[in-house]
């Protein structure tokens, strides 16, 4: 109490003699402070609210390599693949691809699957050529009933100028394989893709 009252008087002492400025005389500067960061905030604010104006476009994913090949399946439709991330993250790599119909349509349903009742892209493999090995699509688990981490495709027609995009994870190869084949049933085969 002696403290504050000793402050107090102090400030109200060298606001009189002009040393402080007039918003300080209440102890401890704390109207000065609320004032400078209100001001420091409007110009935040006139800055966020011209955020959209300055702002890039979204950035869309490059395509690292493409292949349209006519398709079986449905009314025997051409169809274009372009892949878009081979992307390493540890000891696996994802696959991000679009399929977009160019003419007529396609039978996605299980066009990409690894049996006739499933409706995944888990028929898709990395293919290594430096080491002769193949890379089969991740599953959840190791028995019968294991699902594929990928892309469903059930009851996916795609009609003329219509894209679907799809994915799939795989164990990585060794770090010094630095370009890989990718497979995919309906397509083909994509060689030499970048993994990044």
């Amino acid at each position: 109490m002696r403290k504050t009252l000793a402050l107090a008087v102090a400030a109200v002492a060298l606001t009189g003699c002009g040393m402080l400025p007039p918003g300080q005389a209440s102890g401890g500067g704390g109207e000065e402070k609320q004032q400078s960061t209100s001001q420091e905030q409007q110009p935040t604010q006139k800055e966020s609210a011209k955020a959209p104006e300055q702002s890039a476009p979204p950035q869309q994913d490059k395509v690292i390599a493409t292949r349209e090949t006519k398709v079986a399946s449905g009314d025997g439709g051409t169809a274009r693949a372009d892949v878009t991330v081979l992307k390493r993250q540890g000891k696996t790599i994802t696959l991000n691809w679009s399929v977009t119909v160019v003419e007529g349509a396609v039978n996605m349903h299980n066009g990409m699957s690894d049996g006739v009742l499933r409706y995944t892209v888990g028929g898709v493999s990395l293919i290594d050529p430096v080491n002769a090995k193949r890379y089969r699509v991740a599953r959840n688990g190791t028995g019968p009933d294991a699902e594929c981490v990928c892309s469903e495709t059930q009851g996916e027609f795609l009609k003329e100028g219509q894209t679907l995009s799809l994915y799939a994870v795989f164990a990585a190869p060794p770090a010094d394989v630095t370009k890989i084949n990718i497979e995919m049933p309906m397509i083909g085969v994509f060689t030499d893709v970048p993994i990044s």
